[in-house]
């Protein structure tokens, strides 16, 4: 008798293992393609495709001194170890600031017809409350030199970077802040209105959390994820006011404004372990799931188990994107660990083509990430796609193959309207420095001289290819 009451006990526990391993893999769909049978020359795109390049203020124009991230640069941490990679600075950069008319004729080389960039915030605003009309027409002579050339200008109103009095205030870590944010936007929005249709709000919301709030590789470079929910609510926010300013005001109704989400897929290493499920859909609800439901529902829910649970309703969050951003990568393998500081480690597989980032290929992801966001009915840009590679030995296949799964999304009926390859020029890559080359272009840090790089031919013959 103990016999068989023991295996319909076993037999009880492996089918509700089963099942939940079930659920969880319909839930996270994985997708896996042999690239060894794929023909990645055979893709196609619409006609009225929107091909571009992207860039972020700090990380290309030079000389941005007032922000949050130039005082971190300056900083060491407890060790006293610089915050930058090698304690490299911004400095002048790519001297954007100064050389976007050269910039703008690679672009055209390129034949691209849309730029994706941001306004800096701390030259447009300097001091609170004191805005800086050069710097606002600087931004105006960039688009207006942007429309000369038949390239559109896609403006991002906040890629990471705070005036520093701003910073001063606590940013994003407390809600009443948000309003000077939303200060900014109204006076940036009808100086541009007639040059830009297409306004991104808030760049990597998640990103911003995560670096500043639990890895500590940007600032305010703490490691508090009670604090990190609210950064994350108030970013989201922002961008909720954000949009209905911008609606409020004349030419509002004119504009597409949307917000960009970084999307990362986080997958289980063994696909079978219910422990490395746990670890990967825990890490996916805080990344993407609590954007993504905010925005859905109005329902901000931030889970981190044994840490934080945070939940709130905004119902002005609701239909609040005319188009979404997505900045897309690769994703991440995890396991189960009892030591809880290796709990939320990034593993690998053998097989994987790796990047200079600690990420590898994974095309197949930009395709599960459009489906993901085809949830919101709205247009996808993606606003985001790149890879580093200091050999530029696999910029050429990572091109190929991104573009491949892309156009694969919309062949499937999935609604992409245009492709920002990250980024034009090697740039200041925020933590890491000048070490990770995603740019198009190499520049000589001594001579600012740009050269068009072989693996980035590739993306130039896509782009000409089918903009005829």
């Amino acid at each position: 008798m103990k016999i068989k009451i023991t295996g319909f006990i076993t037999v009880v526990l492996v089918t509700i293992y089963i099942a939940v391993i079930v659920s969880y893999q319909s839930e996270y769909p994985q997708l896996k393609w042999d690239w060894n049978r794929i023909d990645t020359e055979d893709m196609n795109f619409p006609e009225n495709f929107l091909w571009g390049v992207a860039s972020a203020a700090h990380q290309v124009e030079g000389n941005n001194t007032n922000n949050q991230w130039y005082a971190w640069e300056n900083a060491v941490d407890e060790s006293g170890k610089p915050r930058v990679e090698g304690g490299q600075k911004s400095g002048v950069a790519c001297d954007h600031w100064n050389r976007y008319p050269t910039d703008i004729q690679l672009m055209n080389e390129l034949g691209v017809k849309a730029y994706r960039f941001s306004i800096e915030w701390s030259r447009i605003e300097p001091q609170r409350g004191v805005f800086d009309p050069a710097a606002i027409r600087h931004y105006q002579d960039v688009c207006d030199s942007l429309i000369k050339y038949h390239i559109k200008p896609v403006v991002t109103l906040h890629h990471f970077t705070n005036p520093i009095w701003f910073e001063e205030m606590g940013a994003f870590e407390k809600r009443e802040n948000v309003k000077y944010f939303v200060a900014f936007v109204e006076k940036i929005f009808p100086t541009l209105k007639d040059r830009v249709d297409l306004w991104c709000t808030i760049n990597e919301p998640a990103v911003y959390t995560v670096d500043g709030y639990f890895t500590t590789l940007s600032p305010p470079g703490k490691s508090d994820p009670a604090l990190a929910a609210v950064v994350l609510r108030n970013l989201l926010e922002a961008h909720v006011q954000a949009y209905h300013k911008i609606k409020s005001m004349p030419g509002g109704e004119n504009a597409k404004v949307g917000i960009v989400k970084n999307m990362t897929q986080f997958d289980p290493y063994n696909k079978w372990s219910i422990g490395d499920w746990f670890v990967a859909s825990t890490v996916y609800k805080i990344f993407n799931t609590s954007i993504l439901g905010f925005l859905k529902t109005g329902n901000y829910k931030f889970n981190m188990p044994f840490e934080v649970k945070m939940e709130e309703n905004n119902p002005d969050a609701l239909n609040t994107l005319d188009f979404i951003g997505l900045n897309y990568y690769s994703h991440y393998y995890y396991k189960f660990s009892l030591d809880q500081e290796k709990l939320f480690d990034p593993h690998y597989k053998e097989d994987d083509i790796m990047t200079d980032m600690d990420y590898a290929f994974y095309p197949e992801g930009l395709y599960r990430a459009v489906q993901t966001l085809s949830q919101f009915d709205v247009p996808v840009y993606i606003t985001e796609n790149g890879i580093a590679d200091f050999k530029d030995d696999r910029r050429s296949m990572f091109i190929n193959r991104y573009l491949y799964a892309l156009s694969e999304s919309i062949k499937d009926g999935f609604d992409v309207k245009g492709y920002f390859y990250w980024s034009l020029l090697d740039n200041f890559e925020w933590s890491f420095g000048f070490d990770k080359e995603f740019g198009l272009y190499s520049v000589n840090p001594d001579t600012q001289e740009r050269t068009l790089k072989k693996g980035a031919k590739q993306y130039q013959t896509i782009v000409k290819e089918f903009s005829k």
